[in-house]
């Protein structure tokens, strides 16, 4: 039992050290599996719903470090392209995802709201969410 607290509380205490650089997509338990491609469309709204489930994509604000990671990696665009993007698409009566303030906002969502997808650090992964896919810089 002692091994297991001081194992958690390392964790804890070095997890942003250690591990920092890996980061999640995560989806509500119920979310069927999704593969990069999808996830790409779900995030530029060109796919809304799987197998009867709405999708809500959820962004960190614009200027965070970990969004500009998630933008570069997986959606493969530049800011000022997602920019451009979102200007067009408004005109077509398009939204953006939505943003939120931190990860813990992304999780809390991501357990509670059915269709809910988001990305994190790693170490903030816990059992009420699954993980769509992993990456690092």
């Amino acid at each position: 039992m002692r091994s297991a607290l001081l194992l958690f509380f390392f964790g804890i205490v070095f997890c942003p050290y250690v591990t920092a650089k890996e980061y999640a997509l995560i989806a509500h338990p119920n979310t069927p599996p999704l593969n990069l491609k999808q996830i790409r469309a779900i995030y530029l709204k060109k796919l809304s719903r799987i197998d009867n489930i709405a999708l809500v994509p959820l962004n960190l604000g614009a200027k965070d470090p970990l969004r500009q990671r998630f933008e570069r990696h997986i959606l493969h665009m530049s800011f000022q392209r997602l920019k451009s993007y979102w200007s067009q698409q408004h005109y077509l009566g398009h939204r953006p995802p939505l943003s939120m303030k931190s990860q813990q906002s992304l999780l809390s969502f991501v357990k509670h709201v059915e269709g809910a997808i988001a990305y994190i650090d790693a170490c903030n992964i816990d059992n009420g969410v699954q993980v769509l896919y992993r990456w690092s810089d």
